[in-house]
C-alpha cells in the first residue's frame, strides 16, 4: 500500500480531472483565507472579518475594490489585493498545472515566490503519487525549498535552508549534535559529523515518519543514488507539466565542443552555462559553484525542434555565492526545446 506524504502541502483539499491534473476547489481556496497574512486578528476592524467570513462562506465569490478599501489597515488591504489576485489565476486556469506554467509566460512574474513554491510543491505531490522510494521525495524538495550546500572532501551536501538556519539559531527542538547550523553554515566540517541523518538508499524508509521536518541531508554526488532520484523526478516533472518522456542522466562533463542546447536548473547555472557555450572565460570560483551536471535525451527526436531534433539537451544545477542552492523548476517546461514551440 502507497504511503501518504506532505499531507499539509494542500494537495488533499484538490481533485484531479480525466488527464490527471489538479482541479481547484472550495476548500482548497478556503485554505488560503485561512493564511495567517488575510486571517482577522484582534485589531482586525469589521469590514475585513465580514469580508473574510463571507469568502469562507462563498470562496469564488466577486470582491469589489470598495470593499477591500474600506479596511482600515493597510497591510491587509495589500495582503487581500495580492491573494485576490493570485485567486484569479486559479480559477481563470483549466487545471492547477496551467495556472503554474502560465505564471511564467511572457513578461513579469508578479505572484510572490512562496505561492510559486506552494504549487511546485502541490503539483511534485501529484506527480509523486504512489512513490516507493522515499529518496525522490526528498530530492523534489529541492524543486521548492531551498538547499545549504556543504562541501567537504569532495562530497556535495545539501540540507534544507530554513532547518539549518533554526539550528544556526539555536532553534527550538535543535535535537542534532551541537549547533549544526553554524557548522554547516561555515563549513567548517562535513554534514556527517554534526550528527544530521544522511539520507541514502540504505535508509531511505527513515523518510516517511519525518516527511515534512525537512531534516535530511542528500549526496549530490555523481553516481550517488540521491543524484539518481533526482533524475527520475526530473524526468517525472518534464512528462507531467509538457507531455514529453525523456530520460535524464548524471554525468561529470559535457563531452561536446559545442553542444546543441542547455538549461540551467537556476538563475547561476543558466548564466554559467552560457558563458561556457559562448567560449568566455569563467572564473575558477563560479565553476567550483557548479554541483552537477545532467544530459537529457528525448524518447522521440521528432518531439524536439528540427534544427537540433536527437541531440542531448545539457542541465546543470549550481550554488550560489552564498552556498544554497535556490531551483527553478519552471525553468524546465519554459525553455524545452519543443518541435511546437519553434
Amino acid at each position: 500500500m502507497a504511503q501518504d506524504f506532505w499531507r499539509h502541502s494542500g494537495f488533499h483539499l484538490l481533485r484531479r480531472d480525466a488527464s490527471g491534473r489538479l482541479i481547484v476547489t472550495d476548500d482548497f481556496l478556503r485554505a488560503y483565507y485561512w493564511r495567517p497574512e488575510v486571517r482577522p486578528v484582534e485589531e482586525s476592524c469589521a469590514n475585513e472579518i465580514a469580508l473574510h467570513q463571507a469568502l469562507l462562506d462563498a470562496p469564488r465569490m466577486q470582491v469589489e475594490a470598495a470593499r477591500i478599501d474600506a479596511m482600515a489597515d493597510a497591510e491587509a488591504r495589500a495582503n487581500y489585493r495580492i491573494l485576490l489576485d493570485f485567486r484569479a489565476r486559479l480559477l481563470a486556469a483549466p487545471t492547477l498545472e496551467a495556472c503554474y506554467l502560465g505564471l511564467f509566460a511572457g513578461g513579469k512574474v508578479s505572484v510572490p515566490p512562496l505561492f510559486i513554491d506552494q504549487l511546485a510543491q502541490i503539483i511534485l505531490r501529484n506527480i509523486l503519487e504512489g512513490a516507493e522510494d522515499a529518496l525522490e521525495l526528498r530530492a523534489a524538495e529541492l524543486f521548492y525549498r531551498e538547499q545549504k550546500v556543504s562541501l567537504q572532501a569532495g562530497a556535495v551536501m545539501l540540507a534544507d535552508l530554513e532547518t539549518v538556519e533554526l539550528h544556526a539559531s539555536g532553534g527550538a527542538n535543535a535535537t542534532t549534535g551541537g549547533n549544526l547550523g553554524q557548522l554547516i553554515a561555515e563549513a567548517q566540517a562535513p554534514l556527517e559529523t554534526v550528527e544530521l541523518d544522511v539520507l541514502d538508499s540504505g535508509n531511505a524508509q527513515l523518510y516517511w515518519p519525518r516527511d515534512e521536518r525537512h531534516d535530511f541531508v542528500i549526496s549530490m554526488n555523481h553516481g550517488r543514488a540521491a543524484l539518481a532520484a533526482f533524475c527520475r523526478v526530473l524526468e517525472r516533472w518534464i512528462l507531467h507539466l509538457c507531455g514529453v518522456s525523456v530520460t535524464v542522466n548524471s554525468v561529470a562533463r559535457i563531452e561536446e565542443a559545442h553542444w546543441a542546447w542547455h538549461i540551467g536548473l537556476d538563475a547561476n547555472s543558466t548564466a554559467l552555462l552560457n558563458d561556457l557555450w559562448r567560449g568566455g572565460e569563467v572564473e575558477p570560483e563560479r565553476l567550483a559553484r557548479l554541483l552537477a551536471l545532467f544530459r537529457l535525451d528525448f524518447a522521440d527526436a521528432g518531439e524536439m525542434r528540427a534544427d537540433i531534433a536527437g541531440r542531448p539537451v545539457y542541465l546543470a544545477l549550481s550554488m550560489g555565492e552564498d552556498g544554497v542552492v535556490r531551483m527553478k523548476p519552471q525553468n524546465l517546461p519554459t525553455n524545452l526545446p519543443l518541435a511546437q514551440a519553434s
